[in-house]
């Protein structure tokens, strides 16, 4: 069984890594086209997400419903839908990798809150910062058809142009690490590293 879903995650890894990599040209461009049409929907038409998906839902149920009423009248068989059903496994699976998510996110934020990683701690201030003053900006769908668009092109990008991207994020990187090391050798040194509460005398 392990194997089985062994095989299964390392067939949907290829597959997504096909469409990153624009091996698969006809998704990637699909997934870009979807994307574009469903942002202008939902950020052009002023209704609300909830309505735009009722409405969807709505459609597509009735389209369905008359499609079979119709293949009926005309004595046409239809064409059966495939079975969903979610198995123990999959559900399995998926709070597995949500638990390791979780439990991750909590020690991040546990060495946060006790000082023990600077550069942790300025990393989550500066992309908190970052992304409340895209969200003063642009609205939650733009910022996420944003992420979308580059989750698909800069993947396809970086494979083509890997030397020129390492050298200038390795330049980046080196500046970075030279800053750090002068604020935390004149500032954060004087802060304590370890915050260990004591022990209450019984």
């Amino acid at each position: 069984m392990e194997d089985s879903q062994d095989v299964c995650d390392s067939v949907e890894r290829d597959n997504t890594a096909d469409v990153l990599l624009w091996k698969r040209q006809h998704v990637s461009w699909g997934i870009i086209v979807v994307a574009t049409v469903a942002w202008l929907i939902f950020e052009r038409s002023g209704l609300s997400f909830l309505t735009i998906c009722s409405n969807v839902l709505l459609f597509l149920i009735v389209l369905r419903f008359l499609h079979a009423n119709y293949a009926s009248f005309r004595d046409k068989q239809i064409q059966t839908l495939p079975e969903l059903v979610l198995s123990e496994e999959m559900v399995n699976y998926a709070a597995a990798s949500f638990r390791m998510k979780v439990n991750y996110l909590l020690l991040m934020a546990h060495d946060i809150t006790l000082g023990k990683d600077f550069r942790l701690f300025f990393m989550v201030v500066g992309f908190l910062w970052i992304l409340s003053v895209l969200g003063s900006l642009i609205s939650f769908f733009t910022l996420a058809y944003i992420g979308t668009i580059l989750s698909v092109t800069l993947p396809a990008l970086y494979n083509r142009y890997e030397e020129q991207v390492d050298r200038c994020a390795g330049s980046i990187h080196r500046n970075f690490s030279r800053h750090y090391k002068i604020v935390d050798d004149n500032v954060m040194s004087r802060f304590p590293r370890n915050v260990v509460p004591k022990d209450k005398p019984l």
